[in-house]
């Protein structure tokens, strides 16, 4: 029997859950019709949710023995549930989703059906619009896409999503890579592999709203920045010429102002020069600020979440109680 691990990161999810469990085990029953050699575990991880996500996961692992969940102690974040997830998934192969059904279990076979027989290590999909976001969030997403492309030698496919069911090689490089400050669409893309790209049209969630802000967005964006590209580094040295080149150009005309008014040009220059090199003096210090944060980070070596409960502490503490 091949074993499939479907991983659910999850964070205030009570309104959609339900209904994702319903379509996944409709469409994981279908599998295994079609392949007989094949078994399904749900491994949800709730990353510290504020509604009834967790009370659910009981609900579930009650009523289906393949449910399985670790909770978190608190928020730490998609990219530690999807860590925690792959790092205690048993599977063969490894699914990675999320539970607001615009990752649609419809996928799944055909995902099997590229990876199963070795012809590819991962297949995942890829939107082709942007049906449902708005205007500005669409336009500051493909700006990502294409900075990111252009600064960094890890290519990122544009609108490559986290859905991807995945090889127990690939899972196994991707965990092998344990850095605390996580950006997972760039860590699937350096780790390499034949990957399968399915492109499909954006889905809207049917319940319940996103965690993701545009500001949470932004700060995701600026992680994959610093965690695949070093070129915000050389920024100082640009800032560096283009002030050298600003000074001089300001040096010039400050000795022609003088011989027509020798006070506003010496005011002129002065004020000018002293803020240039302000600018420049805070914009390097605050990029290597950035990059000294995030060394700061590793060398602490935190774990990258901690758990609070998981389905066999739940098992046991019922099966004590019946005691």
């Amino acid at each position: 029997m091949k074993l499939i691990s479907v991983v659910v990161p999850c964070y205030n999810e009570q309104e959609v859950l339900p209904m994702f469990y319903d379509e996944i085990i409709r469409v994981t029953n279908s599998m295994k019709q079609e392949h007989p050699d094949i078994d399904f575990e749900f491994l949800f991880i709730n990353d510290g949710s504020k509604d009834r996500t967790l009370e659910i996961f009981r609900e579930l692992a009650d009523k289906d023995e393949r449910v399985r969940y670790i909770s978190f102690s608190r928020n730490f974040g998609k990219e530690a549930g999807m860590y925690a997830g792959l790092k205690n998934a048993k599977g063969d192969f490894v699914v990675v989703m999320d539970a607001d059904l615009q990752h649609p279990p419809a996928f799944l076979p055909q995902m099997y059906n590229y990876v199963k027989d070795g012809e590819f290590d991962c297949a995942t999909t890829r939107r082709v619009s942007r049906t449902g976001e708005s205007k500005i969030r669409s336009f500051f997403a493909r700006l990502f896409y294409k900075i990111m492309n252009k600064i960094s030698q890890t290519e990122i496919v544009d609108g490559a999503q986290d859905f991807r069911f995945m090889s127990r090689q690939m899972v196994d490089a991707v965990l092998s890579m344990s850095e605390y400050n996580r950006f997972s669409k760039g860590i699937f893309s350096w780790v390499g592999f034949r990957v399968q790209y399915m492109p499909y049209e954006n889905v809207e969630r049917p319940a319940g709203t996103t965690s993701w802000s545009f500001w949470g967005l932004f700060r995701y964006s600026l992680e994959g920045i610093m965690a695949f590209s070093t070129a915000p580094l050389s920024f100082s040295i640009f800032f560096a010429i283009f002030g050298a080149i600003l000074s001089v150009l300001f040096a010039v005309a400050g000795i022609v102002t003088v011989f027509f008014a020798p006070a506003v040009g010496a005011a002129l220059l002065v004020i000018g020069a002293m803020l240039l090199m302000g600018a420049v003096q805070l914009g390097c210090t605050g990029i290597l600020g950035m990059y000294l944060g995030k060394t700061y980070m590793e060398v602490k070596n935190r774990p990258i979440y901690l758990t609070g409960e998981t389905d066999e502490m739940y098992r046991e503490r019922r099966k004590n109680d019946k005691k």
